[in-house]
């Protein structure tokens, strides 16, 4: 499923040397083909897509002797890198560190590769010590019990002085009530009367992806269980390189679809609600762990590759009221990764955290018995997938806390980004904010001040802008993404998208309502709903102001909008429109354009039909002018258009 173990041994020699050069801070590769290879590690898309492909890889000899030229040139660059304190992200001792802490990354999922290989293609090794402590019957397994642990208000992001990788950063604060805690991470013992009694036969235990993977895997328990599951007496635990008799009390190394499953099982036998920690959760237990990784004398439990090279019994080491609170295993959460406010990516590393907050890769916490150097401070940030393997176990709880899955706001369709930026974006070329010009020209005619419709908002722009000045907002428009988009951005303050700037080459924006000069209470003035200026629905009161904007010549129907809309404006009310007047047919039948084209053998354009159709109930506020715009496609390319703007009053 994942590159075969050649890649990852001259993946992490030739990050460094990537990274470097991105940085412009060497100007010579080692080894053009070998750097291409390694490049871009693997997240498969699904845990049933299976690639297929191969490449010739490297023998083991010449990728070992890559990786001798690659330490003597990282070796000789740190020798004589400048380094001015404190170490920033543009420091070259950064990049350093990003490639150290990468390659700790890679030591341990490349552990967790070598567990998945044929036993008879390993052996132990005397560096790499197993825990000999275990209990090999079941019911000397401590049993696990659930601890009390008051809510608080929780701080979630980096505020220390250590590495740290770009997800890191910002902060989030969540109000989390008090809940329970199991002492333990689930054992070996607990998870088998899951086993035992066909929770993997039962699709009532499992989510839908869950029960997919169950089915597609065919699994029968868990994967580093060797044996049959009716036979408990026979059955071993595979590790990293040997199998050993069952250790009942180490931890139960699952997926997070496996957990989930066994916490839905243990809710319906237990009559309570019990499901993983969320990761603010964690934090509250992180509590009672005295320091911090950097500050570890003595490690306070089974993490930092001080013990074993294997977990050890779930009842080893007391954290304050739990065990294991960091150490042994990771510990599977509910919380789909995602970022904080005040998020920049990495220009260095631009798809180390972007690509994976999807709602598809879930957080774990807490480090393994191999976690070092980052993966095992309180503020580190590792998702996988639900289905994939780590040296992961799991804690339940009895929390009323419910998961927000966001959608990955870095994928979001072409037409938004676009749109995205084109309202909230850097101003291109001089040319000023559309909507902000458009609503300036609106306000300095409107009497009234109570409400006012923003037909076709997009992304809401004129909304917010509007929200200034009228009691009532509707921002109005036919596309659910739209709508979509600006409601969480009048919710959460911030957005986020990635805007294409050259080839597959992406810009990972951030836009803020604050650096508009807006905010809540802009925001609280504003509804945001779908619908066709086509076909609206009567409104109960009547709008003091409706602005059209680039919305008349993309109408399957433009008569008909101008009709409809005419009924719901109050008198001495105001109709803004503005129009490039690029008709075309894929939008609006010919047979209805308002104009641009011949009638009667004279040309007829549309602000001359504007004036027909408009006469009888409106008459023109002031005189019609001329407004450009510009929308970024990419880092070079623009469209640069003039919009004529009217603006109508009605009788």
């Amino acid at each position: 499923m994942r590159h075969p173990l050649i890649f990852y041994l001259g993946h992490t020699a030739a990050f460094f040397i990537n990274k470097l050069l991105a940085s412009r801070l060497i100007d010579k590769r080692i080894n053009d083909k070998i750097e291409a290879m390694v490049a871009i590690g693997v997240d498969e898309m699904s845990w049933d897509d299976m690639d297929n492909s191969r490449y010739d890889w490297p023998s083991v000899q010449s990728m070992q002797a890559y990786r001798d030229q690659v330490r003597a040139r990282v070796i000789d660059f740190i020798q004589n890198m400048r380094i001015d304190l404190p170490v920033s992200w543009d420091s070259p001792a950064w990049i350093i560190m990003m490639g150290i802490e990468h390659e700790r990354i890679h030591l341990e999922t490349s552990s967790v590769l070598i567990r998945q290989l044929p036993i008879e293609w390993v052996q132990p090794q005397p560096h790499w010590p197993v825990c000999s402590q275990a209990r090999c019957q079941r019911e000397d397994v401590p049993e696990n019990s659930l601890i009390d642990i008051k809510g608080e208000r929780v701080r979630q992001g980096k505020n220390d002085a250590t590495y740290g990788w770009d997800n890191e950063y910002g902060i989030e604060f969540k109000d989390v009530e008090s809940f329970k805690a199991g002492r333990m991470v689930v054992s070996n013992a607990e998870y088998f009367e899951f086993v035992q009694t066909g929770g993997y036969h039962n699709p009532r235990w499992w989510d839908d992806e869950g029960w997919a993977w169950r089915e597609f895997s065919a699994a029968e328990m868990p994967t580093f269980w060797i044996g049959s599951g009716s036979c408990p007496d026979f059955l071993k635990l595979r590790l990293m390189s040997e199998e050993l008799p069952m250790p009942w009390d180490w931890p139960a190394e699952v997926n997070q679809l496996e957990a989930s499953a066994f916490c839905r099982w243990k809710s319906s036998k237990t009559g309570t609600s019990l499901q993983l920690l969320c990761e603010a959760e964690w934090y509250l237990l992180r509590k009672q762990v005295q320091g911090d990784q950097s500050d570890w004398q003595d490690a306070p439990g089974n993490i930092n590759l001080t013990k074993w090279a294997s977990p050890c019994p779930v009842d080893t080491f007391a954290q304050g009221d739990f065990f294991d609170i960091v150490g042994n295993v990771w510990q599977w959460t509910t919380t789909p990764i995602n970022s904080f406010e005040g998020f920049r990516v990495h220009p260095l590393y631009d798809d180390f955290s972007v690509p994976t907050f999807d709602s598809k890769h879930f957080l774990v916490k807490g480090g393994s018995w191999i976690s070092t150097g980052n993966e095992a401070i309180k503020s580190s940030r590792y998702a996988f997938r639900r289905h994939f393997f780590q040296h992961s176990g799991f804690r339940y709880a009895l929390s009323s806390y419910k998961e927000t899955i966001m959608v990955n706001p870095y994928e979001t369709d072409a037409m938004v980004v676009q749109y995205l930026d084109f309202q909230y974006g850097a101003v291109c070329f001089n040319v000023q904010n559309y909507a902000k010009q458009l609503v300036e020209i609106a306000t300095s005619l409107c009497n009234g001040r109570q409400r006012a419709l923003d037909m076709g908002c997009a992304t809401g722009r004129a909304s917010f802008e509007l929200a200034r000045y009228f009691e009532q907002v509707v921002g109005m428009d036919y596309s659910a993404r739209f709508i979509d988009v600006a409601q969480q951005f009048a919710n959460s303050g911030y957005f986020r998208y990635a805007f294409p700037t050259e080839g597959d080459l992406l810009e990972y924006c951030e836009i803020r309502l604050s650096d508009s000069d807006l905010g809540p209470k802009q925001a609280e003035r504003i509804k945001f709903v779908q619908g066709d200026a086509c076909n609206l629905k009567p409104q109960g009161d009547l709008y003091d102001l409706v602005l059209a904007a680039n919305l008349i010549d993309r109408l399957h129907e433009p008569k008909q909008f101008l009709q409809s809309i005419t009924t719901m404006i109050r008198s001495g009310g105001i109709l803004l429109l503005s129009s490039p007047y690029t008709w075309f047919e894929e939008c609006t039948p010919k047979n209805n354009w308002l104009g641009g084209f011949h009638e009667n053998g004279e040309a007829l354009t549309t602000y001359q039909a504007l004036q027909r159709l408009l006469a009888d109930n409106f008459e023109e506020a002031c005189p019609s002018q001329d407004i450009a715009f510009v929308i970024r496609e990419t880092a070079r390319k623009h469209q640069h258009t003039v919009a004529h703007v009217t603006a109508w009053r009605k009788r």
